[in-house]
């Protein structure tokens, strides 16, 4: 069976919802590879007392234990907003084939930057479940004013 993104993008959600119920910036991310979930992760920056534990390091980290590679050249991440310059190096460094990103992020998303991060044979799809990304972050942020 085939899946498209808006079905590991609502896993993404599911995963950014945990991070929402432990006070915790609602971010999710899934690294996927032949349709199958190889790694998931949600932000834990402050569970983990930990400023690099975003959801697509912690992704990133557990997809590459099960591939037994650094290297993701196969596989698609799925993050519910927009990668900061951090994770975006990260995707870089491990060769990320596909990232597919929900909300944008204008203040500290990775296109703030002008340059290219991602590596070049990336590809990267924007907007996908992007409003129903955004609400989850709203209502986070509007909770916390």
């Amino acid at each position: 069976m085939q899946f498209n993104h808006d079905y590991f993008m609502r896993q993404a959600l599911q995963e950014a919802t945990y991070a929402y119920e432990e006070d915790e910036v609602p971010v999710g991310a899934l690294v996927v590879v032949n349709n199958r979930v190889i790694g998931k992760g949600y932000n834990q920056t402050e569970k983990l007392k930990d400023v690099t534990a975003h959801a697509e390091m912690l992704a990133i980290t557990a997809a590459a234990s099960y591939l037994g590679s650094k290297f993701l050249d196969d596989c698609t991440l799925y993050v519910t907003l927009e990668p900061c310059l951090m994770c975006a190096a990260a995707m870089r460094w491990a060769r990320v084939g596909t990232v597919v990103y929900g909300a944008s992020d204008e203040k500290a998303g990775y296109t703030v930057m002008k340059s290219p991060v991602f590596h070049p044979k990336t590809q990267v799809v924007k907007g996908v479940l992007e409003h129903d990304c955004s609400i989850l972050l709203k209502e986070f942020f509007k909770q916390k004013r």
